[in-house]
């Protein structure tokens, strides 16, 4: 493939975590056991918010979009890794390594975006309570989320096109276990102005402007939480919000983490184990963040098991019923 005027790459290395043999089989079991946790957890808050009437509020209407979302973001780089400690191999190709960016940056932006929206509908439950069903009409909840995801797909988009004009040397090693626009910017031979000026203004624009949102909501959620009277009152509204501020905290700070460890250090196995924190550990905990602490989601799994318990005794019966099969050979 030819990717400048005299360079020729068709594979990269990701450098991973320990190169032992013997420590390969565990973090094998570790991370596929974390990734079948996160798919199973947010694939559960999906079914509890779609199969119960409940909860189709736009609360819940977000929540499950962030719970896709996270799913698609660890399913942009686990599985591949995964692929590559059962295999006793580094190398992705080329056009893998672009195709993992374009869904890592989406998912990724999504991921911020839905925060944002979701603590603005926090703004809104708390210190707007009278109003919240009207401004949070299905119309604007669902125009929110076709914005996040349109910005989303053109910044991944945009991001992708630029990084295709690089080139690259003929041994690039990328020190993390999946590929990472920053680093893979930075192991390029070519001139990388343009690629690091959009970078930092997206950073600086879909980065910090929704992180400014989010900040400016909670100050004014706990203004409104300052002036209720009672004890209770105080309670009650900071715990609608409680479990969203976690998963921000979460978020934020360990993305922010793995960019200064990364900035500090240049260990590969450093650069790694930070980058864990944000696109394994924070998807894996949200589903536990938001359920643990939730009477709705918890009642409403509660309700789709008894459910689906309930349907398979009823379903075998039917089939043993003898007035059932007469009625069917009948109709034959």
């Amino acid at each position: 493939m030819e990717l400048g005027n005299n360079t020729e790459v068709s594979e990269f290395l990701l450098l991973g975590f320990s190169e032992e043999p013997e420590l390969q089989p565990l973090i094998f079991r570790l991370f596929l056991s974390m990734y079948l946790i996160t798919v199973f957890g947010n694939l559960l808050i999906i079914l509890a918010v779609s199969s119960d009437a409940h909860l189709h509020t736009p609360m819940y209407f977000f929540l499950s979009n962030l719970s896709f979302v996270d799913i698609c973001f660890t399913s942009t780089t686990i599985p591949k890794m995964l692929w590559n400690i059962q295999t006793q191999s580094q190398v992705i190709t080329y056009e893998g390594c672009i195709t993992q960016i374009y869904f890592f940056l989406l998912s990724a932006l999504l991921d911020i975006f839905l925060l944002t929206v979701m603590a603005y509908d926090r703004f809104v439950a708390i210190c707007h309570p009278l109003h919240y069903m009207v401004i949070m009409n299905p119309r604007l909840c669902f125009l929110l989320v076709l914005v996040s995801w349109t910005i989303s797909v053109l910044n991944s988009l945009l991001q992708s096109l630029i990084l295709l004009q690089l080139s690259f040397c003929t041994v690039v090693e990328i020190p993390d276990f999946f590929c990472d626009l920053s680093q893979i910017t930075q192991l390029a031979c070519s001139d990388t102005f343009l690629n690091n000026m959009v970078m930092y203004l997206t950073v600086v624009l879909l980065g910090g402007g929704p992180l400014a949102g989010i900040l400016y909501s909670y100050s004014k959620i706990v203004s409104c939480i300052y002036r209720i009277s009672s004890a209770q009152g105080k309670y009650k509204a900071f715990s609608t919000c409680a479990s969203h501020l976690s998963v921000v905290s979460l978020f934020f700070c360990t993305s922010l983490g793995v960019y200064l460890s990364s900035a500090a250090t240049h260990s590969s196995q450093s650069s790694a184990t930070a980058s864990v924190m944000y696109t394994v550990v924070t998807p894996m905990l949200n589903p536990f963040i938001y359920s643990l602490r939730n009477k709705d989601i918890k009642g409403a799994l509660k309700r789709f098991f008894v459910i689906a318990s309930l349907k398979r005794p009823i379903i075998l019966d039917l089939e043993k019923c003898p007035r059932l099969q007469i009625s069917k050979s009948q109709s034959q």
